[in-house]
C-alpha cells in the first residue's frame, strides 16, 4: 500500500475530529479582502494535518475523548504551522504550495509576510479565550523555538555541523511544534508535560523523513536549492561533503529508524487498541516509504 493510501486509512480512526478542524480553520479567517479570500484558500488546499492527526490518536489511544476544546487547540497549532510556511515560502522564494501559487508569488512579499503575522494574531486571539496563562506559555515558547531555528540556520549556513546540532535544529523548526501540540492537550487533562515527549520524537522524525527524501524522493529540486543555500541536513552531514549527499542516506535510514523505536517505546504502555495501532503504523509508514 502507497504512502497516500496509508496515510488516509489512519487519518479515517478520526475523520470527524478531522472534519471539525477543517471547519474551524475556515471560520479562523474574517475579511473581505483578495488577501483575506486568499488566506481561506490556503487553509482549505489540502493538507496532512499530522500534528492534530497525532494528538486525535494519541487521545483516543489513552481513552480521552476529543471534546471540541481540544480541536480548538489544534486549531491553534495548525494556524501557526501555516503562519510559518507563509513566512518560510518567503525566505525561500517559493513559487508553489500545496499546488497552488505561494502568497509572496500571487500578492508580494510584503502582503505575505503580513498574512503569516495576521495569522499569528488571530491565534494569539483564540488563545486568550482559554484564560490560561500556561497555554499562552507553551505556545509562545514554540514559537520562539521556531522562530530560534530558523535563525541558527541562517547562521549555520555552508558549514557541516555534528549530528547532534541537526537533530537540535530539526526539533526546533519541526519537533517542538508536534511537542507543543499534544501537550497543551494533555494539559487541559492535567497530564504532565513530560507525556508529550512521544510527539517531540514523531516530529524529529518526521523531519529526518522530509530531508531524507529530498535525496531518494523523484523530486531532487528542493534538495539541490538546499545544498546551494548551504542549508546542509543529515545526509550531507554524514555523507561529509555537499557534493555528494547520497553517500549518507544509509546512515540517515538509521537515524529515522532510531527515532521511529524512540517513539514507539513512548507509547509502549499504552494498552492495546486500534489508535494505537494507528499510531505505530503512521510510524512504519514514515520508515517504509
Amino acid at each position: 500500500m502507497s504512502f497516500d493510501n496509508s496515510y488516509e486509512k489512519i487519518c479515517n480512526e478520526v475523520k470527524d475530529e478531522l472534519v471539525k478542524l477543517n471547519a474551524e480553520l475556515e471560520k479562523s479567517v474574517n475579511g473581505n479582502t483578495p488577501l483575506h479570500s486568499a488566506l481561506r484558500d490556503f487553509l482549505r488546499a489540502p493538507s496532512k494535518r499530522i500534528r492534530p492527526l497525532v494528538v486525535f490518536l494519541y487521545l483516543k489511544a489513552n481513552n480521552i475523548a476529543v471534546s471540541n476544546v481540544h480541536i480548538k487547540l489544534q486549531t491553534i497549532t495548525e494556524l501557526i504551522h501555516n503562519a510559518s510556511l507563509i513566512h518560510d515560502d518567503v525566505i525561500d522564494n517559493g513559487k508553489l504550495r500545496r499546488s497552488n501559487k505561494t502568497l509572496n508569488s500571487a500578492f508580494n512579499n510584503r502582503l505575505a509576510v503580513i498574512a503569516g503575522d495576521y495569522i499569528l494574531a488571530v491565534t494569539l486571539g483564540q488563545l486568550t479565550e482559554f484564560n490560561s496563562p500556561e497555554l499562552i506559555k507553551i505556545y509562545s515558547s514554540v514559537i520562539e523555538k521556531m522562530c530560534t531555528g530558523e535563525i541558527e540556520q541562517n547562521f549555520l549556513r555552508y558549514k557541516i555541523t555534528d549530528i547532534e546540532k541537526y537533530i537540535e535544529k530539526s526539533y526546533k523548526k519541526t519537533g517542538a511544534l508536534f511537542e507543543a501540540a499534544l501537550q497543551a492537550s494533555l494539559f487541559l487533562e492535567g497530564i504532565p508535560a513530560e507525556n508529550a515527549e512521544f510527539a517531540k520524537l514523531f516530529g524529529i522524525a518526521f523531519q529526518i523523513r522530509d530531508d531524507l527524501l529530498n535525496i531518494t524522493g523523484q523530486d531532487k529540486t528542493k534538495v539541490s536549492g538546499d545544498i546551494q543555500d548551504g542549508i546542509y541536513n543529515a545526509p550531507v552531514i554524514f555523507s561529509g561533503s555537499p557534493d555528494n549527499p547520497s553517500a549518507g542516506i544509509e546512515k540517515t535510514k538509521s537515524l529515522l529508524s532510531n527515532y521511529i523505536e524512540k517513539a514507539k517505546q513512548k507509547i509502549s504502555n499504552i494498552e492495546n487498541n486500534r489508535y494505537k495501532r494507528a499510531m505505530t503504523e503512521l510510524l512504519d509508514i514514515l520508515k517504509n516509504e
